[in-house]
């Protein structure tokens, strides 16, 4: 038999056969094409197809940081935040899906498991507290966005994520709460639109307590619905770090309470009462009037929603003579017992200089000009100064630099260069006059000379707590020795003559040993017109005078009534006692100082 080849007697190929191995050869190619652009798509995904289809498919949900508390020197909250959620609903979604799939574990695994739509109502409407026809009515309907419950706490919304029903979504806020109230409500600050700080620590603060936001990411198919296997990547949020202040806020309530109640009496425009620990330079009381509620800071004007104590700059008046009596006993030029012959009116250069009760020609210490705050006595006696040491040593005790304590406005005042100070104004220097400073200013200098003569920069940030519990000290600035431990202890003994043996005397507290030194100076009006709108009444002091312990200083602006029938000593006197009460000082023991005030 004749073997088969498939070809033709005369050797060629038949037409059929050739068009058959012409179709598999295309068959092959076409093969060969899709199945390389499967591999690329597929395997090698170099259009990035299936990262774009994936980033379709994902949904993210912010997982809000919690901000950091601000708490008082002894851990007392002054602000913090609680995380709650919203249930949100896209009801077009919900109200199209009959059934979904979730994973669930059943025997020890996880397994695929269908649930329907009534069920899912039933588990949402349980863990929310809600009435099932009330949720099944709040999720059905056309709005792709509706808020189902709100504000509710972490463990509610992590049972309502893991039902994974169909168009539900959790959206995390943050509630910011001041539980004190108005107590340093204008230090503590408050938030913009519940988010970011808009006054005080909160505001300078903000980067560190507000922490990084995280968030969870997941799939959903093409009809909305989450895919139950799909990508769920979860990043957690860094909670912000606690600002620790050195406030005692039971200290800042009285000083609150003290001044706004004299505030009120004498019908002063603003008051202000700081508290300083003269050894640390820690700030336990900045009290203001009409202090602002954080929780609902728009019930007070803007104008009372900062912090006086460093943002309003003002002429200090009298109490300025405490820096040239030290200036010049540290320059030799002078002692506490010098003595002058004071005039009822003192001329020089021209300019004429008067005290505030009239007198005649009188033989006064060094300390009794002090004690009686005399302007002429000063003029005097800050003779013996250049101007220009009279400059650098208001310079040196701190006017003209802004305490940087971690709050916004800080006023550096105005301390004009000598070569530019009138006729008048190189003397008016001398007793609080052509210059300006803040009151935590004034606080510092007198801090300085209750610290030996050391200046420690005020501090009101103690500490930063990380979410862990660590703790991490504030940078304080290095102390900056002024006068010398003699001069300043000179200083102290003419304070404390001011009170023993001057016009002070109401600031004197039983069993305690007291320094202190009065203010008036003429307050400007606020229109920019020449003249003046009333007087700036002050008095600071030191406590005990053994071993100086705490600065109190109490400003009034522009309160009614005669300058000479105003007097701070009594709230001056309240404050102290309370502060030395408070941290259990011990009474003196020691005789107090008794200057001298008139020459023998």
């Amino acid at each position: 038999m004749a073997q088969r080849t498939g070809k033709s007697k005369n050797g060629k190929v038949p037409n059929a056969t050739r068009r058959l191995r012409l179709g598999l050869g295309i068959m092959l190619t076409l093969l060969l094409v899709v199945g390389g652009k499967l591999f690329l798509v597929q395997g090698l995904d170099v259009g990035g197809m299936a990262e774009a289809a994936l980033n379709k498919r994902m949904t993210q949900t912010v997982l809000p940081a919690e901000r950091g508390s601000i708490l008082d020197a002894d851990g007392t909250v002054l602000a913090n935040s609680v995380i709650r959620y919203n249930v949100v609903v896209d009801q077009t979604v919900n109200t199209k899906t009959e059934t979904f799939k979730r994973l669930e574990t059943v025997d020890g695994q996880e397994k695929l498991v269908d649930v329907s739509r009534d069920q899912g109502i039933s588990e949402l409407a349980g863990a929310l507290g809600m009435d099932k026809d009330d949720v099944r009515k709040a999720v059905t309907g056309e709005s792709r966005y509706y808020i189902v419950a709100k504000d509710l706490k972490p463990d509610v919304e992590d049972r309502i994520s893991k039902m994974q029903i169909p168009g539900i979504v959790t959206e995390g806020v943050s509630k910011r709460v001041y539980p004190n109230g108005s107590v340093a409500g204008g230090i503590v600050g408050f938030l913009q639109d519940g988010y970011t700080g808009q006054a005080g620590i909160e505001q300078t603060q903000d980067e560190l307590l507000k922490g990084k936001d995280g968030k969870r990411l997941f799939e959903i198919g093409a009809d909305g619905l989450r895919i139950p296997v799909g990508l769920d990547e979860l990043t957690p949020p860094e909670d912000g770090k606690d600002v620790k202040l050195t406030l005692n806020s039971d200290l800042q309530y009285f000083a609150q309470q003290a001044i706004q109640s004299q505030s009120d009496k004498l019908g002063a425009e603003w008051g202000i009462i700081i508290v300083m620990d003269a050894k640390t330079g820690n700030l336990i009381a900045m009290a203001d009037t009409n202090s602002p509620d954080p929780n609902n800071p728009g019930l007070v004007a803007a104008k009372d929603r900062g912090v006086r104590s460093v943002a309003a700059a003002y002429e200090p008046g009298s109490v300025e003579k405490m820096i040239t009596a030290a200036a010049l006993i540290e320059e030799g030029k002078s002692s506490p017992l010098d003595t002058f012959t004071l005039p009822p009116s003192y001329t020089v250069d021209g300019q004429t200089f008067s005290d505030s009760f009239a007198h005649g020609t009188e033989e006064r210490t060094l300390a009794g000009i002090l004690g009686w705050s005399m302007n002429t006595g000063t003029v005097m006696a800050g003779q013996r100064l250049s101007k220009e040491q009279r400059h650098d040593w208001l310079q040196k005790f701190g006017i003209g630099e802004a305490p940087d304590v971690g709050l916004p406005s800080t006023a550096s005042g105005i301390l004009t260069p000598a070569d530019q100070w009138d006729g008048r104004q190189e003397y008016t220097v001398l007793f609080g006059q052509g210059v300006s400073q803040s009151t935590l200013q004034t606080v510092r200098a007198f801090q300085t000379i209750a610290n030996n003569g050391v200046m420690l920069q005020p501090r009101l940030i103690d500490s930063y707590i990380s979410p862990d519990g660590s703790e991490e000290k504030a940078v304080q600035q290095p102390p900056r020795q002024v006068v010398s431990d003699n001069t300043a202890q000179q200083v102290q003994d003419i304070l404390e003559s001011a009170v023993t043996e001057g016009q002070i005397k109401d600031a004197a507290i039983d069993g305690y040993r007291v320094g202190a030194k009065t203010g008036t100076s003429e307050s400007p009006c606020d229109d920019g017109k020449s003249g003046f709108c009333g007087y700036t009444a002050s008095i600071v002091g030191m406590a005990p005078m053994d071993d100086p312990r705490f600065i109190v200083e109490v400003v009034l602006q522009r309160p009614k009534g005669s300058i000479y029938g105003i007097t701070q000593g009594p709230v001056f006197r309240s404050v102290m006692s309370q502060a030395l009460r408070t941290y259990n000082v011990q009474p003196s023991t020691g005789e107090p100082a008794r200057l001298p005030q008139y020459a023998k």
